[in-house]
């Protein structure tokens, strides 16, 4: 019997004896030994997941408070800069004066930096920055403004790892691969890579954010055009009966189970990140996004469905000029994807509140009050309650009517 299982037993038959002596006990001593299961009871709890099945499994507890609200309904992405800077108070007043009451942090960027610098030092030098000197403090602040927090860490793109660790990334002629943008990605097929995100995301939960949100669960764009091109360890997926576009899906997919299985002890929400589009096909054959398994393993799935980001769509020519239109449509479509699963997780889309210059070469179409509530009321109609606002320089419209429909 290993020693796990010694104490496993030990702790249940000091409990079962607790209970018991309550019945023999005086009233008093009957009423310490209340009070003392209550304060075993709020450190202990049993898992959906045991280990075996009969063994209790000892939960975090963070010191911090935080509900879920009626829905998340408006979060909005906040940088490390923004986050351990001026703006962060302009951002809170935000919240405080709209329907807004959650916010997205960057704990790790996309450039692979973690915006803090953790107590225990991070296995590769460098990666750590010092944008936000406090994060705790972030998070109190959070706390008493009654706003939600969310821990945003993004996975495979990541240009630090990919250059300090190559054999985890991409080659081509021996060099890192990097796309158009100089950003390189790191291979979701190496479970070394699954394991450096996930301790990131466990050190978010031990500082008291309520919910992980991955982003860039995904292979570089393009990927099926480059993949003969590159070179890389298959992991364990190389010996795998299954043809290449199916080995990135389960390599994709495997990574989101492995993530909510491992932060189950520390009582936090998971979600993904995830392109719109991926929800109208079957499967992304470059990415490995399959939108269906995806959602099957996490507590909220987050469709980034910004209408400039689509092309001709929809039967629609121009998206980004019809907010509305696209995520009328969109909305119908993943409630059709999600009605077919059991136990679907919570919807809660990215949609737009910038501008999209790159799409025009005249004068670039406006995104103000009128183009941000489009969105929501669409959203609102198909009976998606929750949403997150993108803006990427954290500048957001103002006058925005955030209140749900009734």
């Amino acid at each position: 019997m290993s020693n796990y299982i010694r104490w496993s037993v030990s702790l249940i038959l000091t409990v079962v004896i607790a209970i018991g002596l309550t019945t023999i006990v005086s009233a008093e001593e009957q009423e310490e030994t209340l009070q003392a299961e209550a304060h075993h009871k709020s450190l202990v709890e049993v898992t959906k997941h045991e280990l075996p099945e009969v063994f209790a499994r000892f939960s975090f507890v963070s010191d911090l408070t935080f509900e879920y609200p009626d829905a998340v309904r408006g979060g909005i992405y906040v940088t490390g800069n923004s986050a351990g800077g001026s703006r962060f108070e302009k951002l809170i007043n935000l919240i405080n004066t709209t329907d807004l009451n959650a916010m997205v942090i960057d704990i790790k960027e996309d450039n692979g930096y973690v915006t803090y610098q953790p107590k225990e030092a991070l296995p590769y030098e460098g990666v750590a920055k010092n944008y936000i000197k406090d994060p705790k403090q972030v998070l109190k602040t959070l706390e008493k403004e009654g706003i939600y927090p969310i821990a945003r860490i993004v996975v495979f793109k990541d240009t630090q790892l990919a250059n300090a660790r190559p054999d985890l990334s991409f080659t081509q002629n021996g060099e890192v691969w990097k796309n158009d943008k100089g950003e390189a990605f790191v291979s979701p097929f190496k479970k070394e890579v699954w394991d450096y995100n996930i301790d990131i995301a466990k050190r978010a939960a031990e500082l008291g954010f309520k919910e992980i949100q991955f982003d860039y669960v995904r292979f570089a764009e393009g990927f099926e055009k480059r993949d003969k091109e590159l070179e890389y360890d298959l992991g364990d997926y190389k010996d795998e009966d299954m043809n290449d576009v199916k080995k990135r899906v389960e390599a994709v997919t495997d990574f989101v189970a492995y993530a909510k299985k491992e932060l189950e002890y520390y009582n936090v929400d998971v979600s993904v990140d995830i392109f719109g589009y991926s929800a109208t096909i079957e499967e992304a054959p470059g990415i490995g996004q399959n939108f269906s398994r995806i959602s099957e393993n996490v507590d909220v799935i987050s469709s980034m469905i910004y209408p400039s980001h689509w092309t001709s769509y929809f039967g629609i020519d121009n998206p980004d000029r019809e907010p509305y239109r696209l995520t009328n449509e969109y909305a119908k479509v993943e409630n059709k994807v999600l009605g077919a699963l059991e136990g679907p997780p919570v919807s809660r889309p990215w949609i737009q509140d910038f501008e999209a210059p790159w799409l025009y070469s005249g004068a670039t179409f406006q995104y103000g009050v009128e183009e941000v509530e489009a969105q929501i009321k669409a959203l609102n109609e198909n009976g998606i309650k929750e949403f997150l606002l993108w803006n990427s320089g954290n500048s957001y419209t103002e006058g925005v009517d955030y209140t749900p429909l009734d």
